[in-house]
C-alpha cells in the first residue's frame, strides 16, 4: 500500500488531501511546515509527498531542496496558488513530478498523484472495492467538502481576490475570475454558497449577468462589491439583481457577518445517507462556535433517532471537517455522542484525525470507539 506524506500549514488542506487521497487506500501522512516534513521522512519512508510551496519556518521549495541534496528521491507533487508560468517553471527546475493549483478538486489530485506513482488511472476500482456488505450500507458518499463551502470572485483586480482569501477562513474554497466569461464557466463546474461580483466589471451587463448566475446557482447568494457613494448604492445594485453589497475596501466585521449569513445562520451541519453521517466543517467566527457545537448536538439526537428507526445496528460518522480550534470542547461534544451511540446500541465508528482521535481519547464516554482515518477503513471494517 503507497505511503503518501502531505505537508501544508493549513490545516483543513491537509485533511482534504488526507480524505482524497485516504479512499484510494494510500496509508497518509501529515506535517504542518519543511521541518516536521523532513522529520516525518527521517522517521519513515514514503512513496510520494505532496508539498505545499508557501509555509511558515521553512516552505515548501526550502523542504524540497534539502530532500535532494541529502539524496531523498522521494517523488513530490506541488500544491501552489500561483499560476505564472516562471514560478510553476521554477518548480519543476527543483525536481518536482507535477503540481497541482489551488483550489483544487479531490479527483484532480487523486491523478496527479496517480500518474507521479506510475499507477493506472483505475487503481481505485482494479480490485480496490470495498467488501459487499460495507458498500451495500453506503452505496454513494456524498463529497467530502459540502458543495456550497465554496466562493466564486468576480472581479477584474487580482489583488481583491487575494483580499477576498485573506479574510476567509480556510475551511472555505474561494475561486476566482477576472471576467463574466471565465466567472461563468466555473459556475457551471461547481456549486457556490457565494458569489462576490465587482459592480463595475468592465465589459459586462450586471442585470444580465445577475440573472444568469441565477439559473446557473439558484441557491447561491450574489453580492456585488462596490464603493461608498452618495448615492443609495444598495439600492441600486438590488435592481441590479444583487442580494446585497459589500463595500470595498473590505471591513473585517461586514465578511465576518456576510460569511455568518451564507455559511453559519443556514448551514446543513448534518448530512445523512444509509448509515453514514457527515459533520459539516465551521465557517464561522470563533465566538460563534458554542452556538455550532450546541446546534449539531441537537441534530445529532436526531440522527440517531433515524438510524434506531432504522434498525441500523452500526453507522459511520465521519468527523474530518469538525473544527479543533477549541480542541477541549470538539473532546467533548465527541465523546457525548459515543456515549448516546452505545445507549442505544449503535456500533460507531468514527472516521477523523489522529488529533482528533487524541482528544476523544481523553474521556471514558469514548473507550472503546474505534478511530478511523478514511471512509473506505471505516466501511472495510463493517
Amino acid at each position: 500500500m503507497p505511503r503518501i506524506l502531505t505537508v501544508d500549514d493549513s490545516r483543513s488542506i491537509r485533511m482534504i488531501v488526507s480524505k482524497a487521497l485516504g479512499e484510494l487506500g494510500f496509508e497518509m501522512g501529515e506535517a504542518d511546515d519543511g521541518n516536521a516534513g523532513l522529520k516525518k521522512l527521517q522517521e519513515g519512508s514514503y512513496d510520494l509527498v505532496v508539498l505545499d510551496v508557501t509555509m511558515p519556518n521553512l516552505d515548501g521549495p526550502g523542504m524540497l531542496a534539502k530532500m535532494r541534496e541529502s539524496g531523498d528521491k522521494t517523488p513530490v507533487v506541488m500544491l501552489t496558488s500561483e499560476s505564472k508560468t516562471s514560478i510553476i517553471a521554477a518548480l519543476m527546475k527543483l525536481g518536482i513530478q507535477d503540481y497541482v493549483l489551488k483550489p483544487f478538486k479531490g479527483d484532480e489530485l487523486k491523478i496527479k498523484v496517480l500518474k507521479a506513482l506510475k499507477l493506472p488511472a483505475d487503481y481505485a476500482s482494479a480490485g480496490r472495492a470495498a467488501p459487499a456488505s460495507a458498500a451495500d450500507a453506503c452505496p454513494s458518499l456524498p463529497a467530502a467538502t459540502p458543495s456550497a463551502s465554496r466562493i466564486l470572485v468576480i472581479d477584474d483586480m487580482e489583488n481583491v481576490h487575494k483580499k477576498v482569501r485573506s479574510l476567509v477562513p480556510a475551511e472555505l474554497m474561494v475561486d476566482a475570475s477576472l471576467n463574466a466569461s471565465d466567472g461563468m464557466g466555473l459556475c457551471r463546474a461547481n456549486k457556490y454558497g457565494l458569489i462576490l461580483v465587482d459592480g463595475e466589471l468592465p465589459d459586462s451587463n450586471l442585470p444580465s449577468l445577475t440573472k444568469q448566475l441565477r439559473l446557473l446557482q439558484p441557491k447561491a447568494v450574489l453580492v456585488a462589491l462596490t464603493l461608498r457613494s452618495a448615492n443609495n448604492i444598495a439600492v441600486e445594485m438590488h435592481a441590479q439583481g444583487f442580494d446585497d453589497v459589500l463595500f470595498k475596501p473590505f471591513a473585517n466585521e461586514a465578511v465576518a457577518a456576510l460569511l455568518g449569513r451564507c455559511f453559519v445562520e443556514n448551514q446543513q451541519l448534518v448530512s445523512i445517507q444509509e448509515n453514514l453521517v457527515q459533520l459539516a466543517g465551521f465557517h464561522g467566527r470563533d465566538d460563534k462556535l458554542e452556538h455550532y457545537f450546541v446546534e449539531l448536538a441537537a441534530k445529532m439526537k436526531e440522527v440517531l433517532t433515524k438510524l434506531a428507526e432504522a434498525c441500523f445496528d452500526s453507522a459511520v460518522l465521519d468527523a474530518s471537517f469538525l473544527p479543533l480550534s477549541q480542541p477541549l470542547r470538539a473532546g467533548q461534544f465527541v465523546a457525548e455522542v459515543c456515549k448516546t451511540f452505545a445507549e442505544t446500541g449503535v456500533v460507531l465508528r468514527l472516521v477523523g484525525s489522529s488529533e482528533l482521535a487524541t482528544l476523544v481519547g481523553r474521556f471514558e464516554e469514548a473507550k472503546g470507539v474505534r478511530l478511523f482515518h478514511s471512509l473506505e477503513e471505516a466501511r472495510a471494517a463493517a
